[in-house]
């Protein structure tokens, strides 16, 4: 049986990475699944993790930028997402292509309908079963990522990209509310927590 596929997504600062290894275990603890595998985007393998630190420290032009998001994508669907699904495993991804939709799209103003061509060549069809949105108030994320580390390329971003960026994940939240769940992250880790075991339940 195929495994599953879950994502997280929200603008820096959400809080959403908080979560992946506690929901990771919360799978891992249920008889009826093969095996959890975590990995994050861009990166999750050798050729992926190289393009990260380029994407997220070089100054580039915005279509190369797109490019080489969906080549480290299509890397890692290729080595890591598709044998863990194919062999049972459940995998879920710190980001995966909604994050481009969002960033690169909604944040840079890419036109949409070049990721969608990009999207359907490098993914075959493949989408997530669920994607955990984490939504934060701009004012949230900002405080949360001043306080952490020095910020990279995205992360030093203006207020007006970020809103975007938000804009553009509740829009694509709103257009597949099969697949998306929109968690309030402003909460506390517990009360978040509540709300996932929930979700979790339902898959």
């Amino acid at each position: 049986m195929r495994g599953k596929f879950i994502t997280f997504e929200g603008i820096d600062g959400a809080g959403k990475s908080t979560h992946i290894d506690w929901v990771a275990d919360r799978l891992r603890a249920r008889a009826d699944i093969a095996g959890v595998v975590t990995t994050r985007e861009p990166g999750g393998t050798s050729l992926g993790e190289d393009l990260r630190q380029i994407l997220l420290h070089r100054k580039m032009h915005l279509e190369t930028e797109a490019l080489l998001m969906f080549a480290a994508r299509r890397e890692h669907i290729a080595e890591v997402i598709a044998p863990a699904l194919e062999r049972g495993k459940w995998v879920i991804s710190d980001r995966f292509t909604d994050a481009t939709f969002a960033y690169q799209g909604g944040g840079r103003g890419l036109a949409t309908d070049r990721l969608e061509v990009l999207e359907g060549w490098v993914q075959c069809g493949l989408q997530p079963d669920l994607t955990l949105l984490f939504d934060v108030p701009l004012e949230t994320a900002s405080a949360r990522l001043a306080a952490a580390r020095t910020p990279d390329k995205f992360e030093a971003e203006s207020r007006a990209f970020f809103q975007r960026t938000r804009d553009e994940y509740l829009r694509r939240a709103a257009q597949s509310p099969q697949r998306f769940r929109v968690i309030d992250a402003t909460r506390s880790i517990a009360d978040i927590r509540d709300e996932l075991e929930k979700i979790l339940a339902t898959i």
